[in-house]
This record gives C-alpha cells, sequence and structure tokens, in this order.
C-alpha cells in the first residue's frame, strides 16, 4: 500500500481499538518498529505504548519506486533495487539507534510479483541485516482493516451500518476490503477482498502522458471500473449502499490528496486530514481541479510535489472507478496503513504474553548493518 503523503510527529499518538483491552505498564517493552516496502514507497515507523494507543517517536518515509518497469518486464530493475536497498539501510540504522523489542518488516505487490523479488528480499537481508516478509493480498487487507479499525466504529458514522468497503490505492495494485462490523462489540471481520493488479505506477507507466487528457482519463476509469464489476456481482455491495447500509473508507496518497484540495489546505496536514468525511461531490471536484493544474502545475502544488505528479492523475482515476462502481456519498479519509495495523498486531500480541524482564534491544551489530533475523518472541 503505497500512501505517499508522510507525516512526522514525535508526539502524536496513535489510538488502539476499544476492545484492544491494552493498557501500558512496566511489564511491556519500550518501542515497536514496522517497516512497508511498497511498490513505490519504503517507510518505516517506530512507536512506544502510550496510555490506550502508541507514541510514535520516529518516522521515515521516501519514495523509491521499487515497482519502476516491472509490468514490461516483469522483474525488478537494477536502480530500483539499489534506490530500495538504500532506503532499507536508512530504516535499519534509524532501528539501531532505539530500544526495540519487536519489529516486522514486509513487502508487497512488487515482490510478490516480480520474478526476481525473492532474489531481492534475499539480498535486502544480506546488505541490511533486515528480515523483510513477502506478505499476501489477504493479509495485505487485512493490516489494512486494522489499520482503521478506529474509523470503522466512528461515532460519525451511523450506528446502523453493519458493512463497510475500505480501499487503498497502492503503487502496483490496489487493495478492496469488503468488512462486516459490529458496533457493540467494536469487532470487524473481512468477507471478502480483492486486490486489484493495478496501482498509480503501472496506471502512470500504460497511459503515460495520455493519463492527462480527458480521453485518457476516461479511459483508465472505465478499464478499472469493469475490472471491479466482478467482485460487485459476487458481493452485492450496490444493494447494501441502497440500504444506506456501507460506510466507504480510502487509504491512499491519493485519497489525502483529494482531501487536502477540497479542504483547500496549502500545505499537507495530517491533523487537518485523517478521519475527514467527504462529501463525494466535493471529492469528484477537487479531481477536476487537480486535472487543471497538468503536470507542471502538480508538480509545483505543496500537497503533491514533483515526486508524485505523474501518479496523481492515475490514482484518481482508480478512486472515480471505485466510486462509480459503488456510489456512496461519502468518503471517510485515513492517513494510516500497513504500519498502524503491525505495530496494532505486536502490541496487541504482547500484551497476551507473559513478559519476563525486556530482553533488551535487538542484537545490531556496530561495524556493519544490524544482523537483525526475525524479530523476537
Amino acid at each position: 500500500m503505497d500512501n505517499t503523503m508522510s507525516w512526522r510527529d514525535g508526539q502524536e499518538a496513535r489510538r488502539l481499538p476499544r476492545d484492544s483491552g491494552f493498557r501500558a505498564n512496566r511489564s511491556m517493552p519500550g518501542m515497536f518498529g514496522a517497516i512497508d516496502l511498497g511498490t513505490n514507497n519504503c517507510r518505516l515507523m517506530i512507536a512506544a505504548p502510550h496510555a490506550d494507543g502508541f507514541r510514535v517517536v520516529d518516522s521515515f518515509n521516501r519514495i523509491v519506486r521499487l515497482g519502476e518497469g516491472l509490468q514490461r518486464t516483469g522483474e525488478l530493475s537494477p536502480h530500483a533495487m539499489d534506490r530500495t536497498i538504500e532506503a532499507l539501510r536508512v530504516c535499519a540504522m534509524r532501528m539501531e539507534r532505539r530500544r526495540l523489542y519487536r519489529y516486522r518488516a514486509v513487502a508487497t505487490e512488487a515482490c510478490r510479483r516480480a520474478g526476481n523479488g525473492a532474489a531481492f528480499i534475499e539480498r535486502a537481508r544480506r546488505e541490511t541485516g533486515l528480515d523483510i516478509t513477502v506478505i499476501s493480498s489477504r493479509e495485505e487487507a487485512e493490516l489494512a482493516m486494522e489499520s482503521c479499525s478506529a474509523l470503522l466504529h466512528d461515532d460519525r458514522v451511523s450506528p446502523t451500518r453493519t458493512r463497510a468497503l475500505l480501499f487503498d490505492i497502492g503503487g502496483g495494485s490496489t487493495e478492496i476490503a469488503w468488512v462486516r462490523t459490529d458496533r457493540h462489540t467494536r469487532r470487524q471481520d473481512l468477507s471478502g477482498y480483492l486486490s486489484l493488479p493495478a496501482g498509480v505506477i503501472t496506471q502512470a507507466e500504460q497511459f503515460g502522458e495520455s493519463a492527462f487528457s480527458e480521453q485518457g482519463y476516461q479511459r483508465m476509469v472505465e478499464q478499472i471500473a469493469n475490472q471491479l464489476r466482478a467482485f460487485e456481482a459476487v458481493h452485492c455491495i450496490r444493494r447494501e449502499i441502497s440500504r444506506d447500509n456501507v460506510s466507504l473508507i480510502g487509504t491512499s496518497g491519493t485519497v489525502t490528496t483529494l482531501a487536502s484540495i477540497a479542504l483547500s489546505l496549502t500545505r499537507y496536514s495530517r491533523t487537518a486530514v485523517d478521519g475527514t468525511i467527504l462529501e463525494a461531490g466535493p471529492a469528484l471536484e477537487a479531481i477536476r481541479t487537480l486535472a487543471a493544474m497538468g503536470p507542471a502545475g502538480l508538480s509545483q502544488h505543496p500537497c503533491v510535489g514533483p515526486d508524485r505528479a505523474q501518479y496523481v492523475m492515475p490514482g484518481c482515476a482508480i478512486f472515480e472507478a471505485i466510486h462509480r462502481v459503488w456510489p456512496v456519498p461519502e468518503i471517510m479519509v485515513a492517513d494510516r496503513g500497513l504500519r498502524d495495523g503491525m505495530l496494532l498486531r505486536m502490541i496487541n500480541d504482547s500484551t497476551s504474553m507473559a513478559l519476563s524482564p525486556s530482553p533488551g534491544p535487538l542484537p545490531f551489530a556496530s561495524s556493519r548493518p544490524p544482523a537483525m533475523g526475525a524479530p523476537l518472541p
């Protein structure tokens, strides 16, 4: 999942689901780390348990474009792998400076799809010491669902709704999660999921400059919508929408950018965007605003920038296709992703373990990148 909007705030706390049972105490380890290696971005978050949530003490986000050219060649390119290794080295060094009890590092669509994905993961282990797991599409959808658990039960959403549609527009794929929610127990279950082999990088490479023309843009929208209709035929989501029984939640750089434009932000603010309920009309109008800027205007916009300009309209086309197939009148915007889900899992898991004295920091080597191995039990 490739939310390219990053944020950095050492004092901000992310809240755990209310039913997690977690309470910080002295037997809890000090720090947890989570790395999300996506098709477009490499992200790290380090957090400490804090009251009924966790406090982020460090975060890192770098655009690495690991999946660049993958659609054409079927393999990760040497330059893309070199860029990504350098970013992973930064992650390893930041983790070395912190007292980590556990960490988890995952890779998603680019490494799932590439013929040399496994070889790259082994190279990353040798050169950085990081033990990275390539997760399945299903686990990716589950982590996204867990990261948004608080929003799934947000009090602003109608208490009679029992369904949610969660989507994450990534670099190499788009994950769709069809979720059943229970407001009384504040729990959620995955009823179905779809990993669509289309993300902002794949669409940008397929459509090129035509992504910025009205005709090319509409072709992108219809192409994606056609791929979504098979999932609709199985789960009959539109029927539940007609009953006002579905909440739509989007977590990706595309959605947070649309929210920024709709809110007329002069610069990106996670506090202003995360949890915003965006009506469909302003969201679609924000797409037209972005399209009118063109590549040069997008490069100069403080909520986009030159590194993301070419991916904005492909992401918007995926969003519009999702809304065309499932026309929920409002969208809840989430600036959170796999890192949040991984941290929640690790913190929750640690509460069910009989923790003896803390095992101390992970055994980093001082003279070379750390030989980290698997997370400590």
